[in-house]
């Protein structure tokens, strides 16, 4: 970020330190980041509020598992972008230029980690549904239902808080001038793994066996010519591949530069690491304002629910339209309830036929 004089205490700091930990390299953005951020903020959060409500409607309507796991990513998205942008880079940095009781910065550093964790495993438990879905349709409509959904989220946040506590001890590594120690090192790998390397993994694999199996589909189909045309990916599917593939691209270069930072150069001592590390940073956060965009291009009855939000329309969605998978059902109960009455109340009302009533001869 930007590197923050304090002239209260620069001749303290002068007189405290040694000349090779006073040379920090300097930050060449300026006041771009702070604008950058200062943006993003503005745009994303209450982008991602609006996003929030209509994945509610359409999750109370709906009733799938599907709109519960966006949610989920969508709230942790809320919570990186107050912890990280807002507290972390605004407060923090450009406010308080640093200048906070060290146990805050440590406490803040852990909730960043937890909310950072929770944004991006939120989105595993929707890349397995979307799998069980394609693949195995029959066990995804035994296991996938709202009361499961709600479990599996609840345990991703609390396993993404546990796994924010031992980054209480993450060092400053804009302000920190000794290299990076051994802790140090098992905290960035197990940054690295965490955020990128195994949920990236997870999507890989999912995503491609759920390619190849529509693949298989396809070549399956005979005569496609005359059943109509070839089945193609599903809206649904091409959503989770665009969410997941703008993950890894949007995050690639900050796991580069943090583990070119404990092996090559530090971000303290090179400006071309502190650069490319604000640049990094600038593009990861990106991905926590850019899903509404995605939902609003790929999805119908999204755009629906925003319109009707928008236009302070209240109720469900198209309240016309029924719901097929679950009143289809209940209509078909309702049906043969009333077959089955109005057969009953026609064999009771029609009179005795004339060879009931013949007395024998």
């Amino acid at each position: 970020m930007i590197d923050w004089p304090n002239v209260t205490e620069s001749s303290n700091e002068e007189l405290g330190l040694k000349p090779e930990e006073l040379r920090r390299s300097k930050c060449v953005l300026g006041f771009i980041p702070v604008i950058y951020y200062s943006a993003l903020l503005c745009v994303g959060v209450p982008v991602n509020i609006l996003t929030a409500v209509a994945l509610c409607r359409l999750a109370a309507r709906t009733k799938k598992a599907l709109y519960y796991y966006l949610l989920a990513v969508t709230g942790s998205d809320i919570l990186s972008q107050l912890f990280i942008i807002f507290v972390g880079f605004l407060l923090e940095t450009a406010v308080f230029h640093r200048d906070v009781p060290t146990l805050l910065l440590h406490v803040v550093s852990a909730a960043e980690f937890a909310a950072n964790h929770a944004s991006i495993w939120s989105t595993v438990p929707l890349t397995v549904d979307r799998y069980v879905a394609l693949c195995h349709p029959l066990l995804h409509r035994q296991i996938s239902y709202p009361a499961r959904a709600r479990k599996i989220i609840a345990a991703v946040l609390v396993l993404s808080l546990a796994s924010g506590v031992p980054f209480f001890w993450w060092s400053d590594m804009w302000r920190d001038s000794h290299p990076p120690t051994s802790l140090d090192a098992v905290l960035i790998w197990t940054h690295v793994t965490i955020i990128y390397f195994l949920p990236c993994s997870i999507f890989l694999v999912l995503n491609s066996l759920i390619i190849h199996t529509l693949r298989i589909r396809q070549r399956q189909q005979p005569c496609q010519e005359e059943h109509g045309p070839p089945r193609r990916l599903g809206k649904t599917t091409a959503m989770l591949m665009a969410l997941t593939s703008m993950f890894s691209v949007l995050w690639a270069p900050r796991t580069v530069v943090v583990i070119y930072h404990l092996y090559v150069s530090s971000v303290h001592q090179d400006w071309r690491v502190h650069l490319a590390y604000d640049l990094s940073n600038m593009l990861a956060m990106l991905n926590t304002a850019v899903n509404f965009f995605l939902y609003c291009f790929v999805s119908r009855p999204f755009r629906g629910a925003v319109r009707d939000i928008m236009l302070l329309r209240g109720g469900p969605l198209h309240p016309g339209r029924a719901l097929p998978q679950q009143q289809a059902p209940t209509n078909a109960s309702i049906s043969s309830l009333y077959s089955g009455n109005n057969k009953r109340s026609q064999r009771d009302s029609t009179p005795l036929s004339p060879r009931r009533n013949r007395k024998p001869s």
